[in-house]
């Protein structure tokens, strides 16, 4: 049986459009990222799978240990929940009420550490908490700025880019009662999250692979000096670095204690462009098929589940089974109705399913309430993701 009979098999019971997740696809992923890891911990990037009997799953594996969330009232949920008493919240956050709310529950105060790059955040932080204290992270600019700085690339995050910058904000910390300096972040989207084997672009990949080895010496360099200035001042619980593309060459770096990933776990059509590791597609939606306008044209019912990011064609969902699908250039994936071209189309009938793989990874999770899970040609159980539990955290 095939792939897609597979899938077809173990939802015929459930009325499309809906989402899974292969349970055989997510382990072997999920073993892999363990293994490029080599003895690392792995940190789940919870908005890469927003559905905590994912988080869960994966957690319950050997050589995954705590959550990185993308809001503090996520990881406060999340805690009371019982998934993780070990959670980073990988962006700065202005929520006093969610502050207060972790500074009044002492077992979340233990359990969740707050992202801070400016006095500005420790401010806010101890305002909002009171005399409670609160654990914070520095998070560390990874960006490559070659020629001086006159070229950045990389992800605008932290503007904390020295040793020296770094160890200053680590003095403020230390200084305040209310606040533990437990950790360091420094996360390198222009290697973790930019795949090294663009279809059809070979001068663009000598580009991005000679970029990425040059960023990997300097950043290796330089985060190693900002550990060491810090370690000088306090001891650290982590160092957290890297992201799914980057596992295996974040884990090498002595100063890194352990790595954030998550969206290896689902695999998305955007994690197929690296040369360094393949992963298997577990997240996949089904649109049903409504209309046959015409020869050589299916539309499916849905569909304009665009990837945020910059506005390019990459953004869309990728026509992934039945094979040679394509978007019509003046619909796209539409709101309502997606038309897809191609000798294939003329072979779908109303009510087929066509099934699709998300850009990204936990997006996909924004569009359904739940997830199916499958296993070979088998139905397993249903899940609700984030919003089908009615948490919407952004």
């Amino acid at each position: 049986m095939n792939l897609r009979d597979r899938y077809d098999a173990a939802t015929a019971g459930l009325e499309a459009p809906l989402a899974v997740v292969d349970l055989a696809a997510f382990r072997a992923n999920a073993a892999d990222l363990v293994r490029r890891a080599a003895g690392k911990p792995l940190r789940v990037a919870s908005k890469s799978v927003r559905c905590r009997a994912l988080l869960e799953e994966a957690l319950a594996m050997d050589g995954f240990a705590g959550i990185m969330a993308f809001t503090l009232p996520e990881a406060l949920w999340l805690v009371q929940e019982g998934v993780s008493d070990d959670v980073l919240v990988a962006y700065p956050t202005t929520d006093r009420t969610a502050i207060a709310a972790l500074a009044a529950d002492p077992a979340a105060a233990r359990a969740v550490t707050l992202m801070a790059d400016c006095p500005e955040h420790l401010d806010l932080i101890e305002r909002a908490a009171g005399d409670r204290r609160i654990r914070v992270c520095v998070d560390i600019d990874a960006s490559y700025a070659p020629f001086g700085g006159r070229v950045r690339i990389g992800a605008r995050r932290s503007p904390l880019r020295t040793p020296a910058q770094v160890g200053a904000l680590a003095e403020r910390i230390l200084k305040r009662p209310g606040l533990d300096l437990v950790g360091l972040m420094a996360y390198e989207s222009q290697i973790a999250g930019v795949g090294d084997v663009p279809p059809g672009r070979p001068a663009r990949a000598r580009a991005i692979r000679a970029m990425q080895r040059r960023s990997r010496i300097e950043l290796a360099r330089r985060r190693a000096a900002i550990v060491r200035a810090v370690r000088d001042l306090t001891d650290l619980e982590f160092v957290n670095g890297g992201g799914t593309g980057s596992v295996e060459t974040t884990a090498a770096e002595r100063a890194v204690t352990e790595v954030a990933a998550g969206s290896g776990l689902y695999q998305p059509h955007l994690f197929d462009q690296y040369s360094t590791f393949s992963g298997r597609p577990a997240a996949l939606f089904a649109l049903p098929v409504v209309r046959r306008p015409g020869p050589g044209v299916a539309t499916c019912l849905g569909g304009g589940y665009l990837a945020s990011g910059p506005g390019d064609a990459v953004r869309l969902p990728q026509p992934y089974l039945p094979t040679g699908l394509s978007y019509d250039p003046n619909e796209g994936a539409g709101e309502v109705q997606t038309p897809l071209l191609g000798r294939t189309a003329d072979r779908l009938a109303i009510g087929d399913r066509v099934w699709f793989r998300h850009t990204k990874a936990g997006e996909l999770c924004e569009r359904f309430d739940a997830l199916h899970l499958i296993d070979g040609d088998r139905f397993v159980r249903t899940v609700p993701t984030y919003r089908g539990e009615g948490r919407t955290f952004l």
